[in-house]
């Protein structure tokens, strides 16, 4: 599985640290600014982490809608509205942090609680638990 970070070595502590900024500052804005696209009505977007690259001026965000009523299916039209809005989530992120250059922001499905949820499947499954099971 290719990992997110651009170099082997991994992402720098200025990477780090304003990542994490922009997280923050985007989960805030998510949680309180109505955003009018439609396929937004309604959804909770998890914002789980920011990639920055190393100049800071893109950020990958990572991030799942929330809730079970919202259908695996409507994930792709959520993510295009997420991109969409992105140039305004930007504008709003530009007054709420205090960096050199506001990052253009990309939305990218965060994957892992799938991951999570399908390894707990198989754990559970009966032919893992056989194996599992002591003598």
């Amino acid at each position: 599985m290719p990992s997110r970070f651009s170099s082997s070595k991994g992402p720098s502590q200025r990477q780090l640290r304003a990542g994490e900024l922009v997280r923050h500052a985007l989960v805030e804005i998510l949680q309180r600014e109505d955003l009018r696209d439609p396929a937004l009505h309604g959804v909770s977007i998890t914002v789980t982490e920011v990639r920055m690259s190393p100049d800071l001026k893109q950020a990958n965000v990572y991030c799942a809608p929330l809730g079970a009523s919202i259908d695996k299916d409507r994930h792709p039209e959520i993510f295009k509205a997420l991109d969409h809005a992105a140039p305004h989530l930007r504008h709003l992120l530009g007054r709420k942090i205090d960096m050199k250059f506001t990052p253009a922001l990309k939305f990218r499905s965060d994957e892992s609680f799938a991951e999570a949820r399908r390894i707990d499947e198989l754990l559970a499954s009966p032919a893992v638990a056989r194996d599992l099971k002591h003598d």
